[in-house]
């Protein structure tokens, strides 16, 4: 039976560059605002552990000593890139931690740009490549193989954060509560008055409209797109998410949603899927336990997962 006076309790916050709301529903206000507090600090400290900007971090030291030297780190970066490898392995490549070299290139910031040289794009294509990332795993060390590579987790890291702050909740038993990390959500529990937590896919041709409604007590429901950043070069649009195999914007995908049991993994695959070809990520999606998708191409049609399909409104 659900306990009486359980509210949702919800905190805006900055962390990472991008927004997070964290809610947590308790028939105890001190414990919910308590475990809010305990969440966000736990995200400010996974920040600052995996972190390209901040040059004191350790993602930082491993970028720096490219070509150079193998540095070690705390045994949860290096499982952290470990695991992202994996992700690499399985999307053949679309999804690279190596790929945020591409941010001192390319300028998504929506308005018309310039196409890069092709010097300009083999110079990015020489530095990005997951397999010149190498661990030696009795060491607890991380080795760029070459100089100028660089890694960064944009594209995994506010999954792993909301994953890890949920687990902080969870252990203050605040068994009921969403974290939203910038489209990146992960929920457990059920929500005031309700079985379960209403996510919304939107429509891409029409926002005030939704493209399915996903109810669910537990999970994450990621979202990997260009509305708000991409690029305009010659009329044609280019997403901010970078193909790591061409180093060129992916062109063919506008939004990529992902429903699995791991915000983590979600993220990523999320980013994966947006640069395989369509037939292909929904073949990968469809051969993976517990992962649905839609992939909305570059003429905003949808494409669905083989389950979501039979709950679709088109």
């Amino acid at each position: 039976m659900e306990k009486k006076n359980r509210k949702a309790h919800h905190h805006a916050t900055k962390i990472m560059g991008c927004a997070f709301v964290i809610t947590a529903v308790h028939e105890d206000p001190q414990l919910a605002w308590a475990s809010i507090r305990a969440a966000e600090k736990e995200m400010r400290r996974i920040e600052n552990l995996i972190s390209s900007w901040n040059s004191n971090t350790q993602t930082s030291q491993i970028n720096e000593a490219a070509g150079k030297r193998a540095v070690q780190v705390e045994a949860e970066l290096f499982a952290l890139i470990e695991r992202s490898i994996k992700v690499s392995q399985l999307t053949c490549g679309a999804f690279d931690i190596s790929g945020t070299l591409s941010r001192y290139y390319w300028n998504f910031d929506c308005t018309d740009n310039t196409m890069l040289s092709d010097s300009q794009v083999e110079e990015m294509r020489s530095r990005i490549n997951y397999q010149w990332i190498q661990l030696d795993p009795s060491a607890r060390t991380v080795f760029l193989k070459r100089k100028g590579v660089k890694i960064g987790f944009g594209g995994i890291g506010k999954g792993y954060a909301a994953n890890q702050a949920k687990k902080i909740m969870q252990s203050m038993d605040v068994h009921s509560g969403l974290i939203n990390a910038s489209g990146d959500l992960v929920c457990w529990g059920k929500p005031p008055q309700q079985n379960q937590w209403n996510v919304k896919v939107p429509d891409p041709r029409d926002r005030t409209n939704n493209l399915l409604n996903i109810s669910i007590d537990y999970g994450s429901v990621v979202t990997s797109g260009s509305y708000e950043n991409y690029t305009m070069i010659e009329g044609q649009r280019y997403s901010h998410i970078i193909n790591p195999r061409t180093c060129m914007p992916v062109t063919h995908t506008k939004n990529v949603t992902v429903i699995c049991p791991d915000a983590e993994f979600g993220d990523a695959i999320a980013t994966g899927l947006s640069v395989l070809p369509i037939d292909e990520g929904l073949q990968l999606a469809n051969a993976l336990i517990g992962v649905e998708c839609i992939i909305i191409d570059h003429q905003d049609q949808a494409h669905y997962s083989n389950t979501l399909k039979q709950y679709s409104y088109a």
